[in-house]
């Protein structure tokens, strides 16, 4: 069976998620790897009812399949030492609140 050819969707956040579907599957792309980025998918939404169903009919519009999602934006806040101003962007406003880190009683005392 021949491997799947993906694109990632991460590089065109500014554009609609549907537009990419289609834009992919014209290009020739098996499938997408969904960023967690743009209109593209939101984390946030997961457990809204519909919301997964929404995007999985786009995919089966443009006769595409998905087999990663991608998170690595806020995945360069893990483990981030300072966390500064930067990352308010990276981590959206949910996650960045007042901007001043919690520390679990478990963790290593900052620097």
């Amino acid at each position: 069976m021949p491997r799947p050819y993906t694109l990632f969707t991460g590089q065109w956040a500014d554009l609609p998620f549907e537009e990419v579907a289609r834009l992919a599957s014209g290009w020739g792309y098996d499938g997408l790897e969904i960023a967690v980025s743009g209109d593209h998918l939101d984390a946030w939404r997961w457990d809204e009812p519909g919301y997964v169903e929404s995007k999985l009919a786009v995919l089966e519009k443009y006769n595409l399949k998905v087999w990663a999602i991608s998170n690595h934006l806020k995945g360069q806040a893990v483990c981030d030492d300072p966390i500064d101003f930067r990352h308010e962007a990276i981590v959206g406003t949910k996650v960045w609140a007042t901007g001043i880190p919690k520390v679990s009683a478990n963790a290593p005392p900052r620097k």
